[in-house]
Formats: structure tokens, C-alpha cells, sequence
């Protein structure tokens, strides 16, 4: 089941989009971004989402971003955004000539923490893997589309039964580029059941 083929919506549809059969092109507006409260004490929550629905409680989508950010804290990828209080997304935020910022952002009753790691700049070219399983998600990234690594396992309280998934652009301070999305797709989960320790009985 390919994400382009099911039925697509818009929170906060940008001024320059395109949708095609085999990709999505999404060109950003400055001062857009997502975030809640914590440390900073903003609150943002003006980035385009495009996005599905989905009841399936265990699947993974996968997609390939392919991007020109070239302003600090541009960004693109995987989104899961329920409403503007519960949300998590994943991206590389462009930093300065030489590094990046590969992170994820999860947002659970209107507070966002952020986890990153730094990336060169030279990197245009990411894969995101989103899977579910229920409540809970894991996060993997990947610089060929073949091998992935994991960027964060999390949870969303509210995400328990249908939720929206998909992607988002934006640019927090005066800036626009184009992210190119495409290879875009939706199955079965490949975050593997959990073989180590086992629960204690306690929870």
C-alpha cells in the first residue's frame, strides 16, 4: 500500500505544492515551524502537514526526503501530528555550511523534548522509517534507503486508536527551500517485537 495512493489531507496547506505520481514537492514559507513550550517557552505550530489516516495499530511507512536547505533550522520529514498538543516528527535541521542536525521531536500534552545528533551538511538525501506498534513508535533513519538505523523509540499518549501520518516542511526563521519527498511507502511493521528482557508482571 503506497502512502501517495491513500487518501491525503492538509493541515496548513503551503502556498507551493505539488502532488505527482510518484512524488510530492512542498516549498516553504519562513517563520513556519512545530513546537511546545519547554525551554523556549514558544509555542509554534504553523508548519504544513500532509498527512493519512490510519486504525492499523502495527505498520511502518517509509520515505525518501531529498532536499536543498541551505538557512538555519530548515527542515523536512516524518510527521505523526494528532492535533497541536500531541504530536512527533523527525528530520535534519540544516545548521551552517558543515553540519546538520538529525533529530526527532516528540510532544506529548503541549510539552516537545528534542533528541539529535550531528550530521555534515553534504548529506541533501535521507530515508525515514516510521513504524508503529499501538502507543508506541520507533523511529529509524538511512543515507542509502537499504540500511536503517534507529533514531528514537518514543511514546504518544493520545496516539491509541485512529491516527494521522505523513510528512511536513518548514522553515522557522526568514528562509524557503524545496523539499522533494517520493518512494513513499506503507506496510507491514518492521520494527521487530521486542526478543530481550521480559516484562516483570509489575505494569
Amino acid at each position: 500500500m503506497r502512502f501517495i495512493e491513500q487518501e491525503l489531507f492538509w493541515t496548513r496547506k503551503p502556498e507551493q505544492f505539488r502532488i505527482g505520481n510518484d512524488k510530492i514537492e512542498i516549498t516553504t514559507m519562513p517563520h513556519t515551524d512545530l513546537w511546545q513550550r519547554t525551554y523556549y517557552k514558544f509555542r509554534n505550530d504553523n508548519a504544513p502537514v500532509l498527512q493519512t489516516k490510519t486504525d492499523i495499530q502495527q505498520f511502518s511507512f517509509t520515505v525518501k526526503t531529498r532536499f536543498n536547505s541551505k538557512h538555519r533550522f530548515d527542515q523536512c520529514g516524518v510527521i505523526v501530528y494528532l492535533d497541536s498538543e500531541n504530536w512527533l516528527k523527525a528530520s535534519a535541521e540544516y545548521e551552517d555550511g558543515q553540519t546538520q542536525n538529525l533529530g526527532s521531536v516528540v510532544t506529548n500534552a503541549g510539552y516537545s523534548d528534542w533528541a539529535i545528533q550531528a550530521i555534515p551538511a553534504a548529506f541533501k538525501e535521507i530515508w525515514y522509517r516510521l513504524s508503529r506498534r499501538e502507543n508506541d513508535f520507533c523511529i529509524e533513519y538511512s543515507f542509502d534507503g537499504i540500511t536503517f538505523n534507529i533514531m528514537r523509540i518514543c511514546h504518544l499518549s493520545k496516539a491509541g486508536g485512529e491516527i494521522s501520518f505523513g510528512i511536513y516542511a518548514c522553515s522557522p526563521e526568514e528562509s524557503s527551500f524545496t523539499a522533494v519527498f517520493s518512494n513513499a511507502e506503507t506496510g507491514e511493521c518492521k520494527w521487530k517485537l521486542h526478543d530481550g528482557q521480559q516484562p516483570d508482571g509489575s505494569v
